[in-house]
């Protein structure tokens, strides 16, 4: 199954086959370009409920127009002033955060079971992914106990949130690259009243979604011991 019959946009450009060792299946990475946010969670949940043991993994990388997405069990205090911005209540983990143009989110549709994965080292793997190609742009960025994401001087780069269902991960990872961060002081970020954001464009790392998306596959896919077929694609770091 793939996900233009999992109910997702079809994607933009050619998916891209990655062979990965022993009885894992081949991953197929997507872009998708900028699509809807709820048909594309939705799209998600069934990928996850109709896929089985011999299901190749998915990696969708892509940009949503603006939304406010909540966690399951978010406290709405932590959301502001949404003003005209939509907001969604759905089935992740964590609390309010932002999605919009000019931010790459990743969804990898991972059965963490085959790969011996626990959720933790999932969380793990996403956040060192970033931290990696940040590093590759000469950005010192980090992790926090007890706060998911990446950070590069106390402003927050990237936000995770994961589902597992059925051994089966969805939702992941949004890297801010280069939009309007206006949209994040309406909102106390993932529940941190006065947390700031940043952006890879302000740092010297990609300028670009599309950019930012050939820049991570390689890393992503390095730290979940899938392989680095796509390796040949290089940071775009700014001069």
């Amino acid at each position: 199954m793939n996900a233009a019959s999992a109910g997702a946009p079809a994607a933009r450009t050619g998916s891209v086959s990655l062979v990965t060792a022993g009885e894992v299946p081949p991953v197929l990475v997507r872009w998708l370009g900028r699509v809807d946010y709820e048909p594309t969670w939705r799209a998600m949940q069934r990928f996850t409920a109709e896929r089985d043991a011999a299901t190749a993994d998915e990696i969708w990388f892509l940009e949503h127009p603006p939304v406010f997405t909540l966690g399951m069990n978010a406290n709405r205090a932590h959301l502001l002033t949404p003003g005209d911005i939509p907001v969604v209540q759905i089935d992740r983990g964590g609390q309010v955060t932002y999605h919009g143009p000019g931010q790459l989110v990743v969804y990898p549709l991972i059965d963490l079971q085959r790969l011996r994965l626990s959720i933790h080292d999932f969380v793990a793997a996403l956040e060192r992914a970033v931290i990696e190609l940040a590093a590759q742009c000469g950005i010192a960025a980090a992790c926090r106990r007890g706060a998911p994401g990446v950070y590069v001087a106390g402003r927050k780069l990237a936000s995770v949130g994961v589902r597992v269902r059925r051994a089966g991960s969805y939702h992941g990872l949004a890297v801010n690259v280069a939009l309007d961060l206006e949209p994040f002081r309406r909102i106390n970020p993932c529940g941190h009243a006065g947390l700031e954001m940043t952006q890879f464009a302000e740092l010297g790392g990609p300028r670009t979604v599309a950019e930012c998306a050939a820049a991570l596959a390689p890393p992503l896919l390095a730290a979940l011991r899938l392989a680095g077929a796509a390796s040949h694609a290089a940071p775009a770091c700014r001069e």
